[in-house]
């Protein structure tokens, strides 16, 4: 991919392929990108981080509540593509289960392009993104050792003492680590968008699709390979930035 970033059609050495990337409609594929994914990331992560803690303190360690959370987690954490857009569409799509039952039941009509817009997008990606969070955040929530709250209050500290100069402390890098991974994630992700818009490529996966797609222009090949490489930097770097929160997390274990 790399090398062929930087070929042209006829396999010679050229930069023109990454004029692609100051293109105008490349700059908003990136921007809108980054704000879904942005998005997405950090409801899932709220969300998921809440849940991952109402978990550990409302259900035994090996109980068979845990268990089936756990296993639903990890299930649906890799449940996307087109099953997951297939089942948005059929549950509050234009003609969907929930969608008719609403409109029966108060006369209420759902914007049929509701799902094919940046909230619906956000939302279908959070089906993914908290189960993703509870299972890469339960470690964390986990490893706070009921000792230190003990002690906390032994010294006088109440509940938000705890929270402010022990538990959050712990938590925050990650959590923030956990967001960057669900940030990354969402980035890369493409066939449930691609099931979602069919017409449309505002989203930089999806711009790969139409470039490798183009049987007009071979040096479109080229181009895709640009922005998948951009795409590539973009991950490495936010990657790179969760690795060093978990080396400063690996004081606490």
């Amino acid at each position: 991919m790399v090398i062929g970033a930087f070929r042209n059609d006829s396999g010679g050495f050229t930069l023109a392929n990454f004029a692609r990337l100051t293109e105008r409609n490349t700059v908003e594929a990136f921007g809108t990108s980054v704000m879904v994914s942005l998005a997405s990331a950090l409801i899932g992560a709220v969300v998921g981080a809440f849940a991952a803690y109402a978990l550990v303190i409302g259900a035994r360690p090996n109980g068979v509540l845990r268990r089936i959370i756990v296993a639903l987690s990890s299930v649906l954490a890799q449940f996307g593509g087109v099953m997951l857009a297939f089942a948005f569409i059929a549950t509050i799509g234009i003609n969907g289960m929930v969608t008719m039952l609403l409109h029966a039941l108060t006369g209420m009509t759902v914007d049929p392009n509701w799902l094919s817009s940046l909230p619906g997008i956000i939302v279908v990606y959070c089906y993914f993104q908290i189960p993703l969070m509870i299972i890469v955040f339960l470690p964390a929530v986990d490893s706070m050792l009921p000792q230190w709250r003990e002690a906390a209050e032994s010294l006088g500290g109440g509940s938000w003492l705890y929270w402010t100069r022990i538990a959050i402390p712990i938590l925050a890098p990650r959590f923030i680590s956990s967001m960057l991974l669900l940030f990354a994630n969402a980035f890369s992700a493409f066939a449930t968008a691609a099931a979602l818009f069919t017409q449309r490529s505002i989203l930089v996966p999806l711009m790969i699709q139409g470039a490798m797609r183009n049987e007009m222009d071979p040096d479109q090949q080229g181009a895709a390979q640009v922005l998948a490489l951009a795409m590539i930097i973009i991950v490495a770097l936010v990657m790179a930035l969760s690795h060093a929160l978990e080396r400063r997390l690996g004081r606490w274990q």
